[in-house]
């Protein structure tokens, strides 16, 4: 009998969380996200890739909002213009020139961080590199510096920066993913490989965060299709008015309104949010067919990827 009423106890129990969570998620798609987002101003927000992209362009956002922005980047002088555009709006910012490829370089700019700057509240990863080729034809090192830098580096910034928010039980995790974690492509498998990591990193983070109970700590996952940025120039998307190339300025809109609303994860544009559940409904083949018909097979036909393009 105690079995019995046990198990009873414990249907109820998800059942009304269940519920409860439901409830809550139909409400918030009602209510304009303006009246839900939170203030960030004050937080200390770092960003990996700020010199360019949506990197600055989160960064210029969050510095508009009262953040002390910390700017990451591989290129001094991209990163310092980024840097400049924040003082020039009267916002706070630090740079660092860090190869996040590089663990040791990431080790060593962290510490400079903690001890110049202080505990970051929101941390966004958000450099990424593609090289664009078939398989048989990226050499072991373009392999090895896409997996380093768009998923390897973001185990070293969130080890590193992650117990100060446990401990606080206050934070905000930032995982730049792509839309082709769950619609791959020719001439992308090491990229498609590194988003697919990326977003399997953010949703077992996200649940050791439950476990341990920190529900202060925060994770958001954006999924982008084509950002026209410059690094995926030359990409064609056949149909645009259905999958339309994404704009910097939207993009980065979206990702600062997901973390001030704790929205856990973001798919841009709103139509690929059914791509993941028809992959798992429709048999393969079928799935193919309608990606052929968007124009899969030549998307990368004519890639040139970025050509010292910024925004």
């Amino acid at each position: 009998m105690a079995v019995l009423w046990r198990i009873f106890r414990e249907i109820f129990s998800t059942f009304w969380q269940f519920s409860y969570h439901l409830v809550v998620a139909i409400f918030n798609t009602f209510v304009p996200a303006r009246f839900r987002q939170k203030d960030v101003a004050g937080e200390i927000v770092l960003i990996t890739g700020a010199g360019s992209g949506i990197g600055r362009l989160m960064a210029l956002r969050f510095a508009a909002l009262g953040c002390s922005v910390v700017l990451w980047d591989i290129n001094n002088s991209n990163n310092e213009e980024t840097a400049n555009q924040i003082r020039e709006q009267g916002g706070q910012t630090t740079t660092y020139t860090c190869d996040v490829s590089d663990r040791r370089q990431i080790n060593e700019t962290v510490e400079k961080v903690k001890r110049h700057v202080g505990d970051v509240d929101i941390l966004i990863n958000n450099a990424g590199v593609v090289s664009g080729k078939l398989l048989t034809e990226c050499s072991d090192d373009d392999i090895i510096k896409t997996m380093e830098v768009n998923i390897m580096s973001h185990f070293w910034t969130v080890k590193s920066f992650l117990p100060s928010m446990v401990e606080r039980n206050r934070g905000h995790i930032v995982t730049i993913s792509s839309a082709t974690a769950f619609v791959a492509s020719s001439h992308l498998v090491d990229y498609c490989t590194s988003k697919s990591a990326a977003f399997g990193f953010n949703n077992a983070l996200k649940e050791e965060l439950r476990i341990l109970g920190k529900d202060g700590v925060h994770t958001t996952c954006v999924c982008p299709s084509v950002i026209n940025t410059g690094m995926f120039d030359g990409f064609k998307i056949r149909y645009p008015w259905i999958i339309p190339y994404l704009e910097p300025e939207y993009t980065a809109d979206k990702v600062v309104e997901a973390v001030r609303t704790n929205q856990q994860i973001l798919i841009l544009p709103r139509i690929v949010y059914g791509v993941p559940f028809l992959s798992w409904i429709l048999p393969g083949k079928c799935l193919t067919v309608l990606l052929q018909m968007l124009g899969s097979d030549e998307c990368m036909e004519n890639f040139k990827g970025r050509e010292k393009k910024n925004i």
